[in-house]
Parts: C-alpha cells; structure tokens; sequence
C-alpha cells in the first residue's frame, strides 16, 4: 500500500510534559515559623520534667521501659491529633505515583532525573526538608513484547473483500494483505528477541558411532532416537539436549552428509539478520528471481539457494553460473554427499533446520524452489510475525484442515507409500490425535500448505523445527501429517502457538510457477503455430 503512514508511540516527555511531571511531584517548601514553635517549646518543657519526676521512682528496668513506652505512644497520638490539620493543608490535591509502569506510553524518558519532594517527619521540632532524589530509569524490556499500530492506521481497520465472482476460476487465489511502506517496516525490525517460553537453551546430539538398534526409523542423517528419547524430547525444559540432524561432524555441513564447501559454511555464519533460503534438487525447477525487491534489502538480506550437483551442471548449461556462484540475488551453494535417497526428504533439511545452516540469522523466510517472491521480505516479516507478535508463521492449506483427510488425499496421489502413511496416521491416532473440529479453536486446522515458512531464530521455535523434522526423518517425508501432533504437543507443555495465515494471503507475496518437467509437457501439447499466408501481390498496374 502506498502512502500509508505509520507512527510510533514514543516513551519520552515534551518539555510541557516533564514541567506537568515536576508540578504534580513536587511538595511544597514550607518553613515554620517563630510564632507557632513557642506553644510546642512549652509543652516539651512540662513534659519533660514529668519524665525526670518518673524517673526518680522507676528504678526498675521493667518499670522503666513501660513508662517510657506510654510516654512515647502518648506523644505519637499527640503528634498525630496536632499535626493532621497541618497534614491536611500541605497534601490537599496532591498525589504521587510512586511506581512507573514500564513500556508506558507515559514513562519519562531513560536516564531523565526527576526532582521530588520529601516530607521526613522526625522528633521535634518538626522539620520539612526538600530532598533531591535520583530516580532509577526504568529497565528496558529483555524481550519484544510486540507492539500496536496507531489509532486511525488504515492497517487497523483493513478487512478482507469477498472473492471476485468469477465462475471460470473456482480454485485458490490470491488475497489483499496490508503491508506496511518499506521504511517502516523495517524501522519496526526488532532489537531485542522474543520470549521463549520455557525453554531457554538448546544442545544438539552429536553421535560418531550411531546405535541403529531402535523401535524403528531414523537415519545416519538424523539419528536412531529410542521412543523413550522421542517421548522425553517433548517434555519441555529450560534446557535441553535434542537430536536435530547433522549428528556427525564437527558441524552442520561439514562431514555430516548435505556437505558444503567451506568457503559457503564461512558466509552462512556471516548473515546475522534475515535469510531467505531455497532449495532446487534433481534440476527440478527453474530460479525465480524475486520482484519488488528494494535496494536495502538487496545490501542486508542473504539470499541462499541450495542445489545439488545435477542442478548445479543445469545451471552452467542453461544459466551462466560462473565462479561467483551469483544468479540475480540468489547465492547458489552446492550440497555434496544428499544423506537421503529421496529428494523430497533432502529438500525438507534447508526447509526445516534453516536455524542450524545460519546459526547466527535472528530470521528467516522459506520458500520452495518453485515460488517466485514479489514482495520485499521486510514488510512480509512485518505483516505476519512482528505486527502478530508471533515467532513462527506458516500457511495453512487452502482445501484441507484435517490430517485424516491429508492422509487420504497422498495416498490418492501416490505421494508416499500407503502401507508407511497409514502406519504413520495410527501411530498419532493412539497418541491421541483426532479429527479437526471447531472443538479445536482458536487453532484454525490441523494441515499446514508447507511452502513457505516464516519464523525468529529462537529457542521455542528452533525446538518445535528440529522436533518436526525428526518426525519426518522417523516417518513419511509428508510434513503436513506430522506438523499438527508436534505443533500440539508443545502447545500443551508452553502455551506457544503457530500464526496460521490464510492460503490466499500466502499466495499474495509468492507466484506460484510450474516445475520444469510439467513446462515441458505443456510445451508439447502446445499447438503447433501456423503463420498466416502471406497476402496475394496485386497484378494491377497503374496506367497513366
């Protein structure tokens, strides 16, 4: 959307404001005068003499201290009685608020000192002092705790049209979304890192000689975990040590099978802010460059494509990759040594485990090979994580909702194995899956459309991405059956959700084009073109 505004609320006073501030606080200064001190000396003289009189007969210790305790209690209520009056006309309208709520639109800005009055009520004579106080300024937050658009934004009040009636077009489409203009997005770029809930910390199983002696599944990719570590992998801690793929090597890339170059591995711990990554695997796809792309986002967003060695051979035919390993934006990294036979299993290692390929990117944007990107990653970012508070976002599918019915619609397809598919459904069924229903709300479905993926780099989200690519490793590559069981099984332990967007908000910041194997057969079935005849020459000639 173009010229739309945003503001920002800020934290700091005007100079009105912080007079306001100091004219609330502060007490007033009053010095007692001469006239009013002598009825006080002359009481303090008489009582005084009745202490020394008390004193001469209380030559016990016990008998003393109960007279000096009534003498004391008696002064207090005297205080009390005498002074309320006064009390009275010093605090009339006054009101101080001693705390300062933090993240407060109202909160004085950081490192501002404040002056305040205060009354010290001591033995008399009564003496009134002004005091000057350094407050503490408010600890910033340790976590971004989101944030809402100003009142009036158009943002606020943006609503889905109804679909266009066109009956010639009855599949999924696109939707409008309400982006935020580009410089503001990335003015909203949190500084600090979300909460993550519970869990804190996480370590990584490293294993050299792998024990394949397990229930079943696994692979020397990702490990053989027992049962017993699967089931203790979801009892969320504040720590926790967890198999996430790359179990051998020193680390992730470098003699763990998905091998990279050095040279790569030294570049993917360079990018430090957002990644986009992509993967192309048996020349399946052709690179699409992202459109609406702006120049900042060009210089300080790393955008990776993985490939394998016959796509890498097709890009040097076809698209002129030379040694700067460069196509439009695009880094393309080859991957040596794929740990999987199956393509669609390798593919799910960039898909899934991004954190561990860019251990220092606070986030990242997947897509699969065959999208084309046509908005700028930070409003995408905006839109979906910081301006929903969310840390994981994914589409949900635009037909289906229940894994029941996801199961029966790959085995329709022969997207898998029907006999590991059905294994896989059983598995969950007796864990306790079940249907979706409404009974589910607020969670919106159960089936995942799985091609793009925005997330923040950490704890919580890196657990449930390591989590959900070890059902894939243990089952069926088929990520959308496995991604409910583990979304649900931390929810129940943390709370944490998954931002389920709509299928058509997905499909207005990402073009969906067709793999190269389906372009080819189309260019078959393609008519053959005719050219028109030429048209027939005149015989006539002009006579003069």
């Amino acid at each position: 959307m173009n010229g739309v505004s945003l503001g920002i609320r800020s934290g700091s006073y005007s100079s009105s404001d912080k007079k306001q501030l100091q004219s609330d606080v502060l007490l007033p200064i009053q010095t007692p005068s001469t006239t009013k001190t002598k009825p006080y000396s002359k009481m303090f003289k008489d009582k005084e003499k009745l202490f020394r009189w008390a004193s001469k007969f209380a030559g016990r210790k016990r008998v003393r201290m109960s007279l000096l305790f009534a003498i004391s209690a008696a002064v207090f209520v005297w205080v009390l009685y005498v002074g309320r009056d006064k009390d009275q006309e010093t605090h009339n309208g006054l009101k101080v608020n001693d705390s300062l709520p933090l993240n407060n639109s109202e909160t004085p800005p950081m490192n501002e000192v404040q002056t305040v009055g205060i009354i010290k009520r001591v033995s008399f004579p009564i003496d009134v002092e002004r005091t000057e106080v350094r407050v503490m300024p408010p600890q910033p937050p340790s976590y971004f705790l989101g944030y809402t658009l100003p009142p009036g934004h158009p943002c606020n009040s943006f609503s889905l049209p109804p679909p266009p009636a066109d009956k010639k077009r009855s599949g999924p489409r696109p939707c409008p979304v309400c982006y935020i203009p580009m410089k503001d997005a990335i003015a909203l770029m949190p500084k600090i890192p979300s909460f993550s809930p519970v869990v804190k910390d996480l370590t990584y199983v490293y294993e050299e000689n792998l024990n394949k002696e397990t229930e079943f599944g696994g692979s020397d990719f990702g490990g053989y975990p027992t049962l017993k570590q699967r089931d203790d992998s979801y009892d969320i801690r504040e720590s926790m040590n967890l198999h996430c793929g790359f179990l051998k090597g020193s680390k992730p890339g470098h003699g763990t099978g998905f091998d990279i170059d050095d040279n790569d591995l030294v570049d993917m711990e360079q990018c430090r802010g957002v990644v986009v990554a992509s993967a192309i695997f048996g020349a399946f796809d052709d690179i699409q460059q992202p459109k609406n792309i702006s120049e900042y986002s060009k210089r300080t967003i790393c955008f990776y494509m993985f490939v394998d060695e016959e796509t890498e051979a097709d890009l040097k035919a076809n698209d002129g990759l030379e040694e700067t390993r460069k196509i439009g934006v695009w880094r393309i990294v080859v991957v040596r040594n794929l740990p999987y036979t199956d393509g669609r299993r390798n593919g799910k290692i960039p898909k899934l485990l991004t954190h561990r390929l860019f251990p220092n990117a606070r986030f990242s944007l997947w897509i699969d090979g065959k999208l084309e990107l046509v908005v700028d990653p930070y409003q995408i970012l905006e839109r979906f994580l910081w301006r929903t508070n969310a840390t994981f976002a994914i589409s949900r599918h635009y037909k289906r909702f229940d894994v029941f019915d996801e199961a029966e619609a790959n085995k329709a397809a022969g997207k898998y194995d029907n006999a590991s598919i059905d294994f896989q459904v059983d598995f969950y069924k007796k864990e306790g899956l079940t249907p979706y229903s409404e009974a589910k709300l607020p969670i919106t479905s159960d089936v995942p459309e799985g091609c793009v993926i925005i997330r923040e780099h950490i704890p919580i989200s890196n657990l449930f991405s390591c989590l959900w690519f070890n059902e894939v490793d243990r089952f069926t590559s088929r990520d959308q059956i496995s991604f409910s069981t583990v979304r649900d099984k931390i929810a129940a332990k943390t709370g944490w959700m998954v931002n389920m967007l709509l299928d058509c908000e997905r499909r207005n910041f990402v073009v969906q084009q067709y793999h190269k194997e389906v372009l080819a057969l189309l260019a078959q079935m393609a008519p053959p073109v005719i050219n028109p005849p030429p048209p027939p020459t005149s015989s006539r000639s002009v006579v003069r």
